[in-house]
């Protein structure tokens, strides 16, 4: 078939679909990352058959919306520097609205339901700067009171639907669960046992005796799916799919738990497992989320719409390759696999087919930096060096609070946005960091980094080695 208009819509009734498995994950957070690995590890899986996903949206439906009609079916796209593959992945057993919290409770009222997986980002966790739950966030307040009055009715944040769906457990009898973060941001149980300690004292208590709180470390590069990605589906499959996911050939997933109910076999997979995760967390974390937000902040203003534009400028590549090394002297894996991952991490953003777009990965800034870019910083002033990588990301975030490069997404920002804007650049880039972490500010060696990181940021000048 050569037009959309003429293919039938993707559906499971249509001829050698996947068949529907039975529910035994439940995920928070639908969007594209999630089907391009979680569900695409778990469709891998040679057990695939027995270990359906009943996911669920974030704040918007629209992602439910476009694939309940198709069964939870989709394409993944493939995007190689030699073209585009595609796969069919039928993980997805049923999809929800986050607004559908009844359908989310009775599913974690079931025995046979083992894991609730998570990717919402950094920000959905609502971590304070102490690493516990922030308790003075307006939506915690508000769910805090919806719990204690009615432990079924719906709550809005993270930790409020983890731990509504554990008072549903504990109530239906229903026995031990592994709850997986798929953010890298290993505070999950921290905030849940936070929360669960203020709604019912008795909770916590079970929650150590039923519940895994398994880590992860995730890796996948996952853009926005465009108009020109589902005609480009329509015409290779020959069906209509409303909602494909266009991804990056690499991908890895470390995961170490418990996992007391069971799990697929992801290990068949190519799934690592491992008894601690941090390391591979931690290099992620810097090499690859620090460098994006970088790129995310400092591409922008310099005219870059796309994770390869900006990689291919070689003002940006300079400093991202600073930022590598300050980051590098404190990741404690061997250093050939530091080597090794360098490597990829720059074939991977220059791949012309994936066109990653910076205004989406500079979204909640004020979330990302404080777990991509202030353990380098941190630890290299306290090695009695200046970190220009570090200064560089901190620069151009103060910039783009300004109204430089891509637009501002954040709401967590209004303190740092307020800071950034008090006035000329000498005045509000100390402001600015003490809205990261108190304190900062005080460092005029490293205002003075990021002040002159601003100027090289708007004339493209290289960055100054660290000293």
């Amino acid at each position: 078939m050569n037009s959309a208009s003429a293919s039938p819509r993707l559906s499971r009734s249509l001829p050698d679909m996947p068949v529907v498995a039975p529910v035994r994950i439940v995920h928070l957070g639908l969007g594209n990352f999630h089907r391009a690995h979680q569900a695409w590890y778990t469709s891998c899986s040679p057990d695939a058959d027995r270990w359906g996903i009943a996911a669920f949206t974030g704040r918007r439906s629209d992602t439910a919306d476009a694939l309940a009609p198709q069964d939870g079916l989709y394409t993944l796209i493939t995007r190689s520097a030699d073209g585009d593959s595609f796969e069919l992945i039928g993980a997805l057993s049923a999809v929800h609205a986050a607004a559908e919290h009844e359908a989310y409770l009775d599913y974690l009222s079931r025995p046979e339901v083992a894991v609730v997986t998570i990717t919402v980002t950094e920000a959905g966790y609502l971590r304070g700067v102490d690493g516990h739950l922030d308790t003075g966030q307006d939506v915690v307040a508000a769910d805090l009171e919806a719990l204690r009055s009615d432990p079924r009715g719906p709550v809005a944040s993270l930790p409020a639907k983890l731990v509504a769906g554990l008072l549903a457990r504990r109530a239906a009898d229903a026995g031990a669960l592994t709850i997986l973060s798929c953010d890298n941001l290993p505070v999950t149980k921290t905030v849940v046992h936070d929360l669960a300690a203020l709604v019912d004292d008795t909770l916590p208590g079970w929650i150590d005796d039923h519940i895994d709180f398994a880590t992860s470390m995730v890796d996948r590069i996952t853009p926005h799916t465009t108009d020109a990605d589902r005609a480009l589906v329509a015409q290779a499959r020959g069906y209509v799919d409303a909602a494909p996911v266009p991804t990056e050939p690499f991908s890895e997933w470390v995961v170490s738990g418990g996992f007391p109910a069971g799990r697929p076999r992801w290990e068949d997979a190519g799934v690592t497992l491992v008894a601690d995760v941090e390391p591979f967390e931690r290099r992620k974390l810097s090499l690859l989320n620090g460098s994006h937000s970088m790129l995310a902040y400092a591409g922008s203003i310099r005219g870059h719409q796309t994770i390869d534009e900006a990689i291919a400028d070689p003002a940006c590549r300079s400093w991202v390759e600073a930022f590598w090394d300050e980051a590098c002297r404190h990741l404690i894996l061997p250093a050939s696999n530091l080597a090794s991952y360098r490597a990829a991490l720059l074939t991977r953003f220059a791949n012309p087919h994936m066109r990653d777009q910076l205004a989406r990965i500079a979204a909640d800034g004020s979330a990302k930096l404080p777990v991509r870019t202030l353990p380098t910083l941190r630890a290299e002033r306290s090695a009695g060096r200046i970190p220009t990588g570090c200064a560089t990301t901190i620069a151009a975030w103060v910039l783009h609070l300004r109204g430089l490069g891509a637009p501002v997404k954040d709401p967590g920002a209004a303190a740092a946005q307020q800071a950034a804007n008090s006035g000329e650049l000498p005045a509000a880039v100390p402001a600015v960091l003490d809205s990261l972490e108190p304190g900062l500010g005080d460092d005029q060696d490293l205002v003075q980094a990021v002040l002159d990181q601003a100027a090289a940021i708007k004339t493209g000048h290289e960055p100054q080695a660290s000293h």
